[in-house]
Order: C-alpha cells, then structure tokens, then sequence
C-alpha cells in the first residue's frame, strides 16, 4: 500500500473514532483486534489486512463509501489543501514523555510523501533515539532545541531550520524552560 494512502487510512480510522467518542479499546472490543493493534493502525506503524479494516470501519459505524471518500493517491491529487490550526490531528509516537505532535497535512508528491507535523516539547520531554526512513525538515517556531545525533549536538534557536536523513539515529531536547515548538516535515521516498 502506498505510504500517503496508508497515512490517510490511519489518520481516518483516528479522527472517526475521536468523532464518535470511542476509546481505543472500545473500538479494538468492537472489532475483535487487540488494542495495540488498533494503536499501530492509528499510527501508520502497520498496515491492516483488508477483512481487519473492514471490520474497523463497521465497527465505527461508518458507510464505506463514507470512509474512503476524498482519499486519494498521488496519481490523483488534490491541487491546494488548506488546513486550519484547529483542524491539526494531535497524535503520539514512541515511547515519548512531553512530546506533542500535530499532523498538519500529509499530501504525495512527485515520487514521495510529504507529511508536515508540528511538534511541541515540554521542558522535560525525553525519548529514546530514533530513525526515520525519510529526510526530516525542522523549523524552530519557539524555543531553544538541542538536536542529538549519534555523534554530534546541535543547538537550533527560534527561527534556525535543519534538514537531514532520518536515518541518522537522533532525537531532540528541550533546553528552554517552556514549551519549544519547531515545524517538522518528513520526505518519504517511494520504494522501487
């Protein structure tokens, strides 16, 4: 499945169930899957079999047809998105403390994906290292920002920007004494 359509599904699945009021596991009960699957579903970690999704969709009381409308691969693209600030899809990743992150939008391009995030960090917020198999576009807004690579720090004040490979173990630090804020956008490169 492509990765921007996998994005979309996950992000649908999420916002429906938001819609509705329904909890993870109340939606993972009524699709007889287990919670952490719906969880990996959500978060674009894996891709549902056909019958588990169907199974979802049914247990969140949506009409198919509903479901998929306005999905979209990057051989039918939509010209302009627009998205409101209150419109931003708050979503978790890793095992993260004082991480908040907010889906801006997530639109194919060319040969890849686009999936811009604004992420913001509490004081404390910690994490393991990560990688990520796409090239990453930071964007201070606020704060002051400790980057980590394997071998390097760099700090990245308000206005400062970075692009690197993601696949690069790394993760950032909060190194102010408020929240920090910065604009993150993935690059995905499609798989031949």
């Amino acid at each position: 499945m492509e990765q921007d359509i996998l994005i979309q599904i996950s992000n649908r699945i999420k916002e429906r169930r938001r819609e509705k009021n329904i909890t993870v596991q109340e939606l993972a009960i009524r699709a007889n899957v287990s919670k952490g699957l719906i969880s990996q579903i959500e978060n674009s970690r894996t891709i549902p079999s056909l019958i588990v999704l169907i199974d979802i969709i049914k247990a969140l009381e949506i009409d198919m047809n509903e479901f998929f409308k306005d999905i979209r691969s990057k051989d039918n693209p939509v010209p302009i998105l627009i998205k409101r600030k209150a419109e931003y899809e708050h979503f978790e990743k890793e095992h993260a403390n004082g991480f908040h992150y907010q889906r801006v939008f997530t639109q194919s391009i060319s040969k890849s994906t686009i999936d811009i995030v604004i992420l913001e960090l509490e004081p404390d917020a910690e994490r393991p290292m990560v990688e990520t198999e796409a090239f990453e576009y930071k964007y201070v807004l606020q704060g002051e920002i400790e980057y980590q690579f394997s071998h390097e720090k760099i700090m990245l004040n308000e206005g400062d920007s970075m692009l690197f490979d993601g696949r690069i173990s790394h993760t950032p630090k909060n190194r102010s004494k408020t929240k920090a804020s910065m604009l993150v956008i993935y690059f995905f490169e499609e798989k031949k």
